[in-house]
């Protein structure tokens, strides 16, 4: 990620990293309160014009744009790709199982991409995984069905199998951009620039072809806009920055993990929804799962660092 023209500073790359967690926390409370304003395909179109502005400005600020005239044909192409895959059919997915589901369930099953990543790289990048790897997804996909129980976890059943089935997809479809993206050599600013421009197309042939360019209220814009800067474009960087800043980016990489906690209570104070302990114990063996994952894999696995 271009490590090596960045200084080492653990300061500045856990202020980076703080703001990126702190930004992404926000996410899930933004997301249901803009969906009361308007609809998910509204969002996503606001959204992703507003993250392709902020990152031109970002490559501007750089001196980077260059770098824009010097991408060839088929990068182009699977710019076009990569943005259909992140943050077009991601966040389409995503914003629609916000507008169904609560919010505290929403979150924490799309944070299960991880497990998503390991599960797709058996047979994408041929990584063998062992048993013990597979010990640790069934803790977290336990963690899955207890979120997904919405509080009644002796019922046995999924209160709302195709929310749960779109959050889980959401966080396939991430996987799988994970996947591709970290083929790309580009400088990520570039690619996330690109990603997002070739979304835009995408969003707006789908809002032109669902809902029109009308139906907007001011609230519903703001709420886009903060998303498209702070869910997606700005927040991006600062995480980049972070990485590229820290001296031992491990550290920084697992400051993530603490995102899907405060984002519940945010969800809590901002939404008022009543947090079931279900939901807390589910994230838990979810993140537990996880974490346990990177010490089952073996040395070398494209997964590990992830």
């Amino acid at each position: 990620m271009g490590s090596s023209n960045h200084q080492k500073d653990p300061a500045r790359a856990y202020i980076y990293a703080g703001l990126a967690v702190l930004f992404w926390s926000t996410a899930a409370s933004a997301f249901k309160l803009t969906l009361e304003e308007i609809n998910f395909v509204r969002i996503l179109f606001v959204a992703t014009l507003t993250s392709c502005i902020a990152l031109f400005f970002v490559l501007l600020m750089q001196k980077r744009l260059y770098l824009l005239r010097s991408t060839t044909r088929e990068e182009y192409l699977y710019s076009a790709l990569l943005g259909l895959l992140n943050p077009f059919l991601y966040y389409l997915i995503l914003l629609k199982a916000y507008s169904i589901l609560p919010a505290q369930v929403a979150q924490p099953l799309n944070f299960t991409w991880p497990i998503m990543l390991v599960l797709l790289s058996i047979p994408l990048l041929k990584q063998p995984v062992s048993v013990l790897s597979m010990g640790t997804m069934i803790i977290s996909f336990t963690g899955v069905y207890l979120i997904s129980s919405q509080g009644e976890p002796f019922a046995l059943r999924v209160a709302n199998p195709f929310g749960v089935s779109l959050a889980l997809g959401s966080s396939v479809i991430w996987a799988l951009f994970w996947i591709y993206n970290v083929r790309d050599g580009r400088n990520e600013v570039v690619k996330l620039f690109l990603s997002f421009l070739f979304a835009l197309m995408f969003a707006t042939l789908a809002m032109m072809i669902t809902s029109g360019f009308s139906g907007f209220t001011l609230y519903g814009i703001a709420g886009g806009v903060y998303i498209g800067l702070f869910e997606m474009g700005f927040t991006f960087v600062f995480w980049l920055k972070a990485l590229q800043y820290a001296e031992a980016p491990d550290r920084i990489s697992n400051m993530i993990y603490i995102t899907p906690f405060f984002a519940l209570l945010l969800i809590n104070l901002i939404i008022g929804e009543h947090i079931h302990l279900t939901t807390v114990g589910g994230l838990v063996l979810i993140v537990t799962g996880i974490v346990l994952q990177k010490f089952t894999l073996p040395r070398g696995n494209i997964i590990k660092n992830k």
